[in-house]
């Protein structure tokens, strides 16, 4: 296991087996997001984005603890006390969005307890989104005061849509897992017993995947969806024509005719 230096002690960052677990570590807070940590997320990314045996990343809460309450609310009358303050916090709260949309490879939610308003943004900014089967869902801006600006509000949009989105900010209530995977928002519902290792499993089985078909399939999906800062359609062909002339290319038919699981490089 290979354990990476955080800008921040309550966002660890560990690697195994091809796995970057990155986990909220904020117990004190219930595991709410601070300036510190929105900060942080984009730097951590930057990291991984360069680290060949960080093949998958996984968004989770610490051992024991829930996934995310969202904003740490105590900063709400310092840091974000004026309009100036706000729309720079908001500006580090799109930012760290935006870093999880734009890394190149799959970022999995692995959401459990609750995820409540800039949690629910930190998932929908994730490529798949999986959840114990207690999880609470909300986004309680409206109880708050707080505006969203679009830069934030398009990652949920594109995760429920618009009617759904509308939903939950118009009366800020509570969603179980199973009516946040009815909406689209999970695409995977998990049982409380044995969720940790459910995950590792699907990560790793993505993590075993050729690299490159993974980067270019994130690609097109994301261009395909609509989804916040897609790449070009220019880009996706170039992904997708660098797999045909890959070492894992022939290394994926080669095993598939030795009837073995394949190796795969990234190259």
């Amino acid at each position: 296991m290979t354990n990476i230096v955080s800008p921040t002690p309550k966002i660890g960052v560990e690697i195994a087996g091809g796995v970057a677990r990155v986990m909220i570590d904020n117990a004190a807070r219930r595991n709410a997001f601070d300036f510190s940590m929105w900060q942080a997320l984009p730097e951590i990314m930057r990291v991984l984005e360069d680290l060949e045996d960080a093949r998958v990343v996984v968004l989770s809460g610490a051992p024991s603890l829930p996934f995310c309450s969202g904003a740490d609310i105590s900063e709400f009358s310092t840091l974000r006390s004026t309009a100036e303050g706000g729309r720079a916090y908001e500006k580090s709260n799109v930012e760290a969005f935006d870093a999880l949309a734009r890394l190149s490879k799959p970022v999995i939610a692995a959401i459990s307890g609750f995820c409540m308003g800039g949690g629910m943004g930190l998932a929908a900014a994730c490529d798949l989104r999986v959840a114990s089967e207690d999880t609470m869902f909300s986004i309680p801006a409206g109880r708050l005061g707080v505006g969203y600006p679009p830069a934030a509000m398009h990652y949920v949009v594109a995760a429920v849509g618009p009617q759904t989105a509308m939903d939950l900010f118009f009366t800020a209530r509570r969603i179980t897992a199973r009516e946040a995977a009815q909406c689209g928002f999970v695409g995977r519902l998990l049982p409380k017993e044995g969720f940790e290792e459910a995950v590792t499993a699907l990560a790793e089985q993505v993590a075993a995947n050729a690299p490159l078909t993974l980067r270019a399939a994130k690609a097109a999906i994301r261009v395909a969806s609509h989804a916040p800062h897609a790449p070009s359609l220019a880009q996706c062909e170039a992904l997708a024509a660098a797999c045909f002339g890959s070492a894992d290319y022939a290394e994926g038919r080669k095993a598939f005719l030795e009837k073995r699981e394949p190796k795969f490089e990234g190259r």
